[in-house]
């Protein structure tokens, strides 16, 4: 076999339809397109999904769930054995590929075995691992921060 001898497949290509071209063509005339109407025109088309003026079936159904916008992710105890460091962040989870670059809350889950003293800094810790931690000598350190709630001031009261 040669680059230059290499061919489609017998019926891969197909000829482009020439259409408009003569009654013998089979396309003539209308072209496939019909008689009159609003597709049988140039530019004649509607939008996805426009039913003629009647409310479009992805309006008429409900929204449902949403798109979480928080990233959270879960890391196990025995993940935390391979870490080298002692201090144990998200930084270092993200530097050793335990947790995508975009997470921005880690929670640790009791699920394998600890070994070794680690200390955690940041880290959301479950009941069971919290004990596996401080069982193993080492401590838990977690950052809470409260949600910012913006309170709008509020409207006084016409006195009467």
């Amino acid at each position: 076999m040669e680059l230059n001898t290499i061919k489609p497949a017998a019926g891969a290509k197909r000829p482009r339809r020439r259409v408009g071209r003569g009654i013998g063509s089979g396309l003539g005339k209308t072209a496939g397109r019909g008689h009159k109407g609003q597709k049988s025109r140039s530019g004649g088309f509607h939008k996805v999904g426009f039913e003629g003026g009647q409310m479009p079936l992805q309006r008429r159904l409900p929204k449902r769930g949403f798109a979480s916008h928080r990233h959270s992710e879960e890391v196990r105890l025995s993940d935390l054995a391979t870490v080298s460091s002692d201090q144990i962040d998200i930084a270092a989870l993200k530097a050793k590929g335990l947790v995508s670059i975009r997470a921005l809350q880690v929670k640790v889950i009791l699920s394998g075995e600890l070994s070794r003293k680690i200390n955690t800094i940041g880290l959301s810790v479950t009941k069971g691992a919290r004990a596996a931690i401080e069982a193993a000598g080492g401590t838990v350190t977690e950052i809470i921060v409260e949600p910012t709630v913006r309170k709008l001031p509020k409207k006084e009261k016409p006195k009467a």
